[in-house]
């Protein structure tokens, strides 16, 4: 977001009147103008974005549509039957006149017959569904990560809004209080027509862009309670940005700490671990089914007890020994897939840290560049180009100018803290951490070693 701090003024005032603007614009603050403002302000803090995020955990329908298919592939685990239901059997037999006597073989024929959970097809398929509920946790886990990430960006892009707003207000109120002593000196003689329109114009404009900036503040409001899975019209605070944050270098803690524990690694993982337990099952599956059975026969004439029979069944994989192996050879290529996807990512959550601290360096530089070398310096010019007026040895333009570029610089220094703030929303994601403050802990941290690293293959 850019503020056009620029003058097209050219003119002669006096340095009473240009006394009074700088008195308004020395008294100026965030804190003043929200003090007659019933909307609350809160600093973005790491705590006060845990509370949004504590909010948005409980409201998005997203987080709560993967919590549900987290919860259902629980239950399937729980689901995965280890015997499977019993047969039941019934018929009956018909003899001819030179046949077996029924009354003494029996006409009617029952039975039962029961699957075998012996060799590791039941058990392979929990695994498979195991490994399943894993990866939609892991899922579910990453996306929560990610809203919070999305949410801690559109908090910082509203404390930037609206820090743009308070800025654009003061210069409005400095044109202003211009615009109106020019205008009661116009009848004196001492102003001219044109030195007036000229600021009248300047003063409409700093209006409609301060109405501007308003309506974008309302959308970068709204794009928060989208985040928070709210109506976009419910109110919410002020948002202020907070100090610049404390360097963060890369290094090889911050590495691991990423291979170990970045949601999609974590996901990745978990789909690995899946392929792996569905190649298992796989291999299972060529492996025949064993089933025990009884039946027993009767005569229907008294309903007694003719005998019995026992019977164990094996199927024979005779015919599709080759499918079999086609599947096998299918499923673990989707294994090697996901392996390979899994390092191709690590090497990525590599890049992107390092991409992402050299992000967090450029703006804590800038933000300290404005904050203790640039506005310093643009006040002091400030100071000594309205003396110079006073004393009446300078230019009007020059104060204005002046005025705008202590304004320009104020913020582009929040712009700065801003971005720093958002890149390290972005480390948090990264990282896996759990909130803003654990990025305090990384010093901390000693470096482990990770089964994330890139895996090479040999032909």
């Amino acid at each position: 977001m850019k503020i056009p701090f620029s003058c097209r003024y050219g003119g002669t005032v006096s340095a009473s009147l240009i006394l009074g603007a700088a008195s308004l614009f020395s008294l100026w603050s965030p804190g003043r103008a929200s003090e007659s403002s019933p909307v609350p302000v809160q600093i973005l803090s790491p705590e006060n974005v845990n509370r949004w995020a504590t909010v948005m955990s409980t409201n998005h329908p997203a987080l709560r549509a993967a919590q549900a298919r987290a919860r259902a592939a629980t239950l399937n685990v729980q689901g995965v039957r280890r015997f499977a239901d019993p047969r039941f059997l019934m018929g009956g037999s018909v003899y001819g006149a030179k046949g077996m006597d029924p009354a003494e073989e029996g006409n009617l024929v029952y039975g039962v017959e029961q699957s075998l959970p012996l060799l590791g097809k039941e058990t392979a398929a929990r695994a498979v569904a195991q490994a399943q509920a894993e990866s939609e946790a892991a899922r579910t886990d990453a996306r929560f990560q990610e809203l919070r990430r999305d949410l801690a960006v559109s908090l910082f892009e509203a404390a930037l809004a609206r820090r743009a707003i308070e800025l654009a207000e003061v210069d409005q109120a400095w044109v202003e209080e211009i615009a109106r002593n020019l205008e009661s000196r116009l009848s004196t003689g001492t102003s001219t027509q044109v030195e007036v329109l000229r600021l009248q114009t300047e003063l409409a404009q700093r209006k409609v862009e301060v109405e501007n900036l308003r309506s974008r503040e309302l959308e970068a409001l709204a794009v928060v309670n989208r985040r928070l899975g709210r109506d976009p019209q419910i109110a919410l605070p002020r948002f202020q940005l907070p100090e610049p944050a404390q360097p963060i270098r890369y290094n090889d803690r911050l590495v691991q700490l990423a291979l170990g524990a970045e949601p999609r690694l974590r996901v990745l993982a978990t789909e690995r671990n899946t392929a792996g337990a569905v190649v298992e099952a796989t291999r299972r599956s060529q492996r025949p089914n064993l089933a025990v059975g009884v039946e027993g026969r009767q005569y229907g004439g008294d309903g007694d007890f003719r005998g019995g029979t026992f019977l164990l069944s094996v199927n024979l994989p005779l015919w599709n020994r080759n499918k079999f192996r086609q599947d096998l050879a299918r499923d673990r290529e989707r294994l090697r897939a996901a392996e390979d996807d899994q390092a191709d990512t690590a090497l990525a959550v590599r890049e992107e840290i390092h991409h992402i601290t050299l992000r967090l360096d450029i703006a804590r530089r800038e933000a300290l560049l404005y904050r203790d070398e640039i506005l310093p310096r643009a006040e002091r010019t400030y100071r000594a180009s309205l003396a110079q007026w006073s004393a009446g040895r300078g230019d009007l333009r020059d104060v204005l100018e002046s005025h705008r570029t202590v304004l320009a610089a104020r913020f582009q220094f929040s712009r700065a803290v801003a971005e720093q703030w958002t890149a390290l929303s972005e480390l948090v994601l990264c990282c896996g951490l759990g909130d803003l403050e654990a990025l305090e802990m990384l010093d901390a941290l000693p470096a482990e070693p990770t089964d994330a690293e890139p895996r090479t293959t040999t032909p």
